[in-house]
């Protein structure tokens, strides 16, 4: 049980309605990461926005963006989204668990193009070390062809990873 008051669907109005009824359409449930922000809508609303932009990212695929949170979760020791986006790397881009594992020892051993490993290792030394990036670390991804946008979306991915991690982990989120 977290550690703050949740909300379940069943006794759920108004917006936080609305919004759980959007979640249970497209997940067929309202999960615990969903229930940890009922008791406010607006930061609810946010995530979902925030959500809704990446799915369908026209440059940073979904296996990319789910590696870049495992890695990110895997440094925070959260294990709700380490589990939930391993379960989107095998289940939807079919990935295999020793896949996903070799990843986590080893961001080179992803299993994604170069130069999206090349983009997963700089989202994750912007987490480590922000000051550690430097020109050259953008110049490097600009030569692969990854735009400034690019580039900017997939950090901004890795930080809300870091401050939603930091949210699960202060109120105990649990696996549902």
């Amino acid at each position: 049980m977290p550690l703050i008051q949740t909300i379940e669907p069943s006794e759920a109005t108004g917006e936080l309605a609305k919004l759980y009824k959007i979640i249970e359409t497209m997940r067929g449930s309202v999960g615990n990461n969903a229930k940890l922000f009922s008791i406010s809508p607006e930061l609810l609303r946010q995530q979902m926005d925030f959500i809704k932009f990446y799915m369908n990212h026209p440059t940073l695929s979904m296996p990319l963006l789910a590696a870049i949170r495992i890695m990110v979760s895997s440094g925070e020791e959260c294990q709700f989204c380490i589990d939930y986006n391993t379960g989107m790397l095998i289940n939807l881009a079919g990935w295999s668990f020793e896949q996903v594992t070799a990843m986590r020892n080893d961001p080179n051993a992803a299993n994604l193009s170069e130069r999206e490993i090349a983009m997963l290792n700089l989202a994750i030394k912007a987490i480590r070390n922000a000051h550690a990036i430097s020109a050259n670390d953008l110049d490097t991804l600009r030569e692969m062809g990854w735009s400034d946008s690019d580039i900017l979306e997939a950090v901004n991915h890795a930080t809300r990873m870091l401050a939603t991690d930091i949210i699960f982990n202060t109120f105990k989120i649990e696996n549902n």
